[in-house]
């Protein structure tokens, strides 16, 4: 097995870890606590950078951060997927529209 294949093949069998609402929420209590994010990170072995996204989602959306799998949905994700789908919307209302003038023309 090549290099290049080998690290492939052991990155594919880590599994990436998921983690509690109760997980997030009591990491983000120590820090706001006084403990380091540093040190908690260490602590919890997890990255600084892990910490940051969780607390700046938790300041954003307060109690409705980490919904469902570690997963927010939020304002803005729903705001976007409703604006893609006026765009469709509008997309296939024009092309209506010129099918029809096309058929009223031909008539």
């Amino acid at each position: 097995m090549t290099k290049k294949g080998a690290i492939a093949a052991r990155t594919a069998a880590v599994k990436r870890r998921t983690f509690t609402r109760e997980f997030k929420l009591k990491v983000i209590r120590e820090v706001e606590a006084g403990k380091s994010q540093a040190q908690v990170a260490r602590e919890y072995q997890i990255t600084e950078n892990t910490i940051s996204k969780w607390r700046r989602q938790h300041r954003q959306y307060q109690d409705r951060a980490f919904a469902g799998r570690g997963h927010a949905y939020t304002d803005e994700a729903r705001m976007h997927e409703l604006e893609r789908m006026v765009g469709r919307l509008t997309m296939e209302n024009d092309f209506l529209k010129k099918l029809l003038q096309k058929l009223e023309s031909e008539s």
